[in-house]
């Protein structure tokens, strides 16, 4: 984690970013560093919010464009946590992206957005909801 905590908020944007996608990253330790060492806390949940917003996006154009093999096989996302992914979908609907931003169903939930279509300004705004508010928390907490 110092590697992003010494680029400041570019550090934390790439964590943020990459912690949305496949990789195991913890973008709130680094959230946490910046916030007690004195970085603004408005902007650092932006940068933070920002990043994971578009890290879902790339797993949601994933979804779209790339292949079921590509999903399973390339970025690991295991049969059962995509069909559960699925399931989720529909049983409550694209209001289960308020949750992508939950670790072990999130990014399944936001590759399975790109594979079922869902309107992109749909999920750009539930997906934002939930990772603003969850970024918000953490942020309250430390602070």
């Amino acid at each position: 984690m110092e590697f992003f905590t010494d680029f400041g908020y570019l550090g934390l944007f790439l964590a943020s970013f990459l912690a949305a996608t496949v990789l195991p990253l913890s973008s709130e330790v680094v959230l946490g560093y910046l916030l007690a060492n004195d970085y603004n806390p408005a902007m650092t949940v932006s940068v933070a919010t920002v990043g994971n917003v578009l890290g879902a996006c790339l797993n949601y154009a994933i979804g779209l464009w790339g292949s079921g093999l590509f999903i399973r096989r390339i970025l690991r996302i295991s049969e059962g946590e995509f069909a559960g992914a699925k399931k989720r979908f529909g049983k409550y609907g694209v209001a289960s992206l308020l949750f992508a931003w939950v670790p072990i169903i999130g990014d399944p939930l936001t590759f399975a957005a790109g594979v079922l279509r869902v309107n992109i300004a749909v999920f750009l705004v539930l997906v934002t909801a939930g990772k603003l508010v969850r970024y918000f928390v953490v942020g309250y907490v430390v602070l």
